[in-house]
């Protein structure tokens, strides 16, 4: 499964992200460097399994699109953004994650009632600079960012962010990318994961 949502995001992003800088920020996310495509994408809420990450940004992906194509969303919101920027903020918008997660071990019951030590997802955040914000640096060391992508990626996490409510609202008024990014996160976090 993994290698068919790896293939599906490499068609996607190569057929809507064609800026300078995009294909080496492919080629980092393909690395191994990089444990994107194999990464989770918490460490026990949605998509903690091997992959999640990459099918977390499909979903994302494809929630946002569904989002924006929403007449209301066109016509009164003047919503209207680029193939490229939907693609570049809803696949990338937690490459903050990469190299995040490690494997950890813990004793655990079994069925049996006997102690066993079970793999466990653990964070090992060796880049400390915040989550949406980590997004947009690891992005911006490779290709340009429009500023309402850079603001769409910096505050996809909305509300539930731990951040000053006044200073989410007020990006989210101001970037209704990061608005509708931020619609589309939760909806594949609460609703397809």
């Amino acid at each position: 499964m993994i290698m068919d949502h790896k293939q599906e995001f490499i068609d996607i992003y190569k057929s809507n992200i064609t800026r300078d800088g995009a294909d080496a920020m492919l080629e980092y996310l393909l690395s191994d460097k990089s444990d994107f495509f194999t990464a989770p994408a918490s460490t026990r809420f949605h998509g903690a399994h091997e992959g999640g990450l990459l099918e977390h940004s499909l979903n994302v992906y494809y929630c946002l699109k569904d989002y924006l194509s929403r007449e209301r969303a066109k016509t009164v919101y003047k919503m209207n953004y680029s193939d490229e920027s939907v693609a570049v903020s809803a696949l990338l918008h937690d490459v903050c994650k990469i190299n995040f997660y490690k494997t950890d071990y813990r004793n655990a019951k079994n069925d049996q009632g006997v102690w066993e030590k079970v793999p466990y997802y653990a964070i090992d955040d060796k880049l400390p600079y915040g989550h949406g914000e980590k997004s947009v640096y690891i992005i911006t060391g490779f290709m340009k960012l429009t500023r309402e992508e850079a603001f769409a990626i910096r505050y996809h996490m909305g509300f539930s962010s731990t951040e000053d409510k006044n200073q989410v609202g007020r990006a989210l008024e101001m970037f209704p990318l990061a608005f509708a990014l931020s619609t589309a996160d939760m909806e594949a976090s609460y609703f397809l994961e």
